[in-house]
C-alpha cells in the first residue's frame, strides 16, 4: 500500500481517457471553412495542411530533444504568417475551439475512470492532473468538462503553459507545490513509463503504471505498482 497517501495524480491522455482518433485534418478543415466564410482569401487547403504539419512536427521534433513543449497555435500562427491568412475579425481562441472541440468529440473516458475518481474522493484524497499536452490550457480545460471530469480535480498542470514536458522534474515539482505536501504523500498514476513513472520517480513520488497492454517492465524502472485497469488505484490508497 502507498503509506500516508493524500493525493493522487493522474496522467490524462490513455490515462483516464482514450484519445481514439487523432485525425486533425478535419478540424483543420473546420478552421478554414470558418475562415472562408468570412471572406478570408485561402490558400488551397492541402498545400496549406501539408505545410501545417511540416511546421508543427518539426515544433515537436525539437521539443522532444530540449524538453520544452511545441505549441499548437505558435504552429497555426506560423501558417497564417507563411500564407498571408489574415483573421477578418475572428479570433485565433475562436478558431482553437472549432479545431480542438471537433478532436475533443471523439474522445472517450475509460470504462473504470468515474468510479475510481469517485471512490478516492469519498476517501478524501486530493486529485490532479499533470499532462504532457501541446493544447492550450484552457482548451485542456475545455476538453475535461466536455468528457465530464472537470469537477473532480482540484487543479491541471500542462506542459504548454509550464513549459516543460514530463519527465522534466519542473511540471512535477509544480504540482507537488500546489498540493503543499510532501512528495513521497503523492501518488503519481500514468500509462507512460518513462515520461510518467520515471519522472514522478525522480522527484520522490510514489507511481503506479496503468500497462493496459501487459508490456514487461522497461529495464531499471521500478513502479511502486503495476495495474491492468484503474481499478485498483483506490485498493493501493491509503488516505494519511
Amino acid at each position: 500500500m502507498s503509506q500516508n497517501c493524500r493525493a493522487v495524480l493522474f496522467d490524462w491522455a490513455y490515462t483516464l481517457v482514450d484519445l481514439v482518433d487523432e485525425d486533425d485534418r478535419a478540424p483543420l478543415k473546420k478552421v478554414f471553412d470558418h475562415l472562408a466564410g468570412k471572406g478570408v482569401a485561402l490558400p488551397d487547403f492541402e498545400k496549406a495542411y501539408q505545410s501545417c504539419h511540416e511546421i508543427f512536427y518539426s515544433m515537436i521534433a525539437v521539443s522532444r530533444e530540449c524538453g520544452l513543449e511545441a505549441r499548437f497555435e505558435i504552429a497555426l500562427q506560423s501558417l497564417f504568417f507563411r500564407y498571408g491568412i489574415t483573421l477578418n475579425g475572428t479570433t485565433m481562441q475562436e478558431l482553437l475551439a472549432l479545431y480542438y472541440e471537433d478532436i475533443y468529440a471523439r474522445r472517450k473516458v475509460y470504462p473504470e475512470t468515474v468510479a475510481v475518481l469517485d471512490d478516492l474522493k469519498r476517501k478524501g484524497i486530493r486529485l490532479g492532473v499533470v499532462s504532457n499536452t501541446t493544447n492550450p490550457g484552457y482548451m485542456k480545460d475545455r476538453e475535461q468538462e466536455m468528457v465530464g471530469l472537470r469537477d473532480y480535480f482540484e487543479f491541471s498542470i500542462y506542459s504548454s503553459e509550464v513549459p516543460f514536458r514530463k519527465p522534466h522534474p519542473t511540471i512535477f515539482q509544480i504540482a507537488i507545490d500546489r498540493l503543499g505536501v510532501p512528495a513521497e504523500c503523492i501518488l503519481f498514476v500514468g500509462d507512460n513509463p518513462v515520461a510518467d513513472i520515471a519522472g514522478a520517480q525522480a522527484v520522490g513520488m510514489r507511481t503506479a503504471w496503468v500497462n493496459r497492454d501487459r508490456k514487461p517492465v522497461p529495464p531499471g524502472l521500478k513502479p511502486d505498482h503495476v495495474l491492468s485497469t484503474l481499478h485498483d488505484v483506490p485498493k493501493i490508497v491509503c488516505p494519511g
